[in-house]
């Protein structure tokens, strides 16, 4: 009989460092300001479609492979063509498609750095190479982009840990520039003054061009898991073949469409986010910590005294998790933003280490 070992695995995988996600402690009364959930319930709407789905005859069945009704309500909420909607087990179940769709063996990625880490982890699962092109100093794209032949560029905005935005003329410069398509990865997009899911509305159909969005962030979905590419129609159609046959499962839908119908209730806590976002950007910049101007639902920051290391083992000795990240030339500590009452413990605890 044939032996499973180490060995069996392919080299690649050997060879990779896993993509490791932020702490997720099930036990205690940890104040999590460490992977940007969202502090508020989801829409109540929510609720109502689960318990709908549970007492229903639902679960025994297999769901929508498409997610029509979920596509036609995103349609609706975002003014756009539910045809130009793939969805998918959270942003990074759509992340992967993508990569598996255009990137081949030994193939070539490109991203703009610090970013999303998981970029990285794919094109190693791809046995692709990544290139990442640094941000300039003010967090912007370098004004000729160096990888205009790869495969797939991938552009967080709002970046994630920074935070900031990259203009929409950049981002049209950079894809007139590429050969392959350019995805826009707007996890926070809702929190951002702008974002760019206007180039796929009013009928509009842009070819190079793919949005990915979660119900994580903004949605306050991210135990449900799920997510959803914008791009042509012809695209998804070819995107489809690639992905899992049931890559959501009956109670995302239902969530995650009764979620996107409720505009009112995302803007009603995406107002509240924003302000206590900007109540803390002052507050740390009043304990003596560099903040970077944020259009996410999270600030990234450095102390001029203290070290992210100390400050995040000493915050989490307070029972607060934020998130500890380090790049090439960057290190700092994010935090999400939490609830007023949340932040309100963070800056209590912040005030006697600084």
């Amino acid at each position: 009989m044939a032996k499973l070992n180490r060995d069996s695995l392919r080299k690649s995988v050997l060879d990779m460092s896993a993509y490791t996600p932020g702490e997720q402690p099930q036990e205690g009364s940890i104040i999590k300001l460490n992977t940007n959930e969202n502090p508020y319930p989801p829409s109540p709407r929510v609720v109502d479609a689960i318990k709908n789905a549970l007492t229903s005859d639902r679960l025994r069945k297999y769901p929508d492979p498409l997610g029509t009704n979920f596509k036609i309500a995103a349609g609706s909420a975002l003014g756009i063509d539910p045809d130009s909607i793939l969805i998918g087990n959270g942003s990074d179940d759509i992340l992967t498609i993508l990569t598996r769709a255009f990137v081949p063996e030994s193939g070539l990625m490109a991203s703009a750095t610090p970013s999303y880490l998981l970029y990285k982890t794919l094109a190693a699962i791809q046995n692709a190479k990544i290139e990442l092109v640094p941000f300039t100093a003010t967090w912007q794209l370098p004004p000729v982009w160096p990888f205009p032949e790869a495969n797939l560029t991938f552009l967080a905005n709002p970046n994630s840990p920074s935070g900031t935005m990259v203009e929409a003329t950049e981002i049209d410069r950079l894809a007139q520039s590429l050969k392959g398509p350019l995805v826009i990865d707007e996890a926070y997009g809702d929190f951002a003054r702008h974002n760019a899911m206007g180039r796929f509305q009013n009928g509009a159909q842009p070819e190079g061009l793919i949005i990915t969005r979660t119900m994580s962030k903004s949605y306050a979905l991210a135990g449900i898991r799920f997510g959803f590419a914008v791009a042509h129609p012809s695209l998804v159609r070819e995107l489809i073949k690639v992905k899992d046959s049931y890559n959501c499962d009956v109670l995302s839908l239902e969530a995650a469409t009764a979620a996107i119908s409720d505009q009112a209730y995302l803007k009603e806590c995406i107002a509240k986010i924003i302000t206590t976002r900007t109540r803390l950007h002052l507050e740390l910049g009043k304990l003596g910590f560099k903040v970077t101007p944020s259009e996410a639902n999270f600030l990234w920051c450095t102390h001029e005294k203290h070290s992210p290391d100390f400050l995040y083992l000493e915050l989490k000795k307070a029972n607060i998790l934020v998130r500890l990240m380090k790049y090439p030339g960057h290190e700092g500590i994010r935090i999400t933003i939490g609830s007023d009452p949340e932040i309100d413990l963070l800056l209590q605890a912040l005030r006697k280490l600084v």
